[in-house]
């Protein structure tokens, strides 16, 4: 039973946002575990070179789109149909952020902050339900993985209101569509990042020593942490974890006595 827990083999993947940061480390653990990995961004020169990397150690795809809008998620959607029959995993993913004080802040950078983090997971996880649905049964879920935030959790000192308030609403959205999507053998469950050296997380990308001095597991996130557990949520080790998001961050939300930063 043991052997084949954590197996992706004959899997499909859609993985937003694949093509740097916290999605590339999950596309890479996916196509490292069998998976047959589709991976989409906004920018297809970057999309395409990170689907010809992984390629390398399996089967990557890039299938470049836009989701900041509905029209955006169900072109993707209708893109991958063209190449599957079904889908076993979706990792919501595609993330944005915006910083600005409290006085200034822009309606603008609200509204880009929740349509992808918010509003487009959920558009493009029904626009794929058709997809999930056929691959799903009792004995082999098919999952959504969505990405959220330890910012979700706990507040952080930075003023990112639309991220930290998206970031929330992924979570509890998490536990809704779980209620639902089960009924359709469709598991959802979420994984909330910490330090993780990556484009939304510049801090630890570029000041990783001080940034782990200041957390619990005195360390950042390394890529396999990443995989690691979003490998356990979408392979058959995961598949009695519905509606919960883990949290990923070396022990900043839950295990931390102070202040440090995730």
């Amino acid at each position: 039973m043991m052997k084949d827990l954590f197996s992706l083999k004959g899997r499909t993947a859609i993985v937003t946002g694949g093509s740097r940061g916290i999605g590339k480390m999950i596309a890479q653990g996916f196509v490292e575990q069998g998976a047959k990995v589709y991976i989409t961004a906004r920018k297809a020169p970057a999309c395409d070179q990170t689907a010809e990397e992984l390629s390398k150690l399996g089967t990557c795809i890039s299938l470049p789109h836009d989701l900041s809008t509905v029209d955006g998620c169900k072109a993707l959607a209708a893109e991958y149909a063209t190449h599957e029959n079904s889908l076993d995993i979706l990792v919501n993913n595609a993330g944005a952020a915006w910083g600005a004080p409290f006085a200034e802040f822009p309606e603008d950078g609200w509204d880009k902050v929740m349509d992808l983090n918010v509003k487009s997971l959920f558009f493009l996880t029904q626009a794929v339900h058709s997809s999930l649905k056929a691959s799903a049964s009792q004995e082999r879920l098919a999952k959504v993985i969505n990405i959220a935030s330890i910012d979700g959790i706990k507040i952080n000192p930075w003023e990112t209101y639309s991220y930290q308030a998206s970031k929330a609403a992924v979570i509890h959205l998490t536990r809704r569509m779980a209620a639902r999507l089960i009924e359709d053998n469709i598991c959802v469950s979420g994984i909330a990042p910490g330090a993780f050296a990556s484009e939304m997380n510049k801090a630890a990308k570029d000041q990783a020593d001080a940034v782990a001095s200041m957390l619990p597991a005195k360390r950042i996130g390394r890529d396999e942490d990443m995989a690691g557990a979003a490998v356990f949520l979408a392979s058959k080790a995961g598949d009695y974890v519905v509606g919960d998001t883990i949290a990923v961050d070396g022990g900043v939300a839950y295990s931390n006595i102070g202040g440090a930063l995730g």
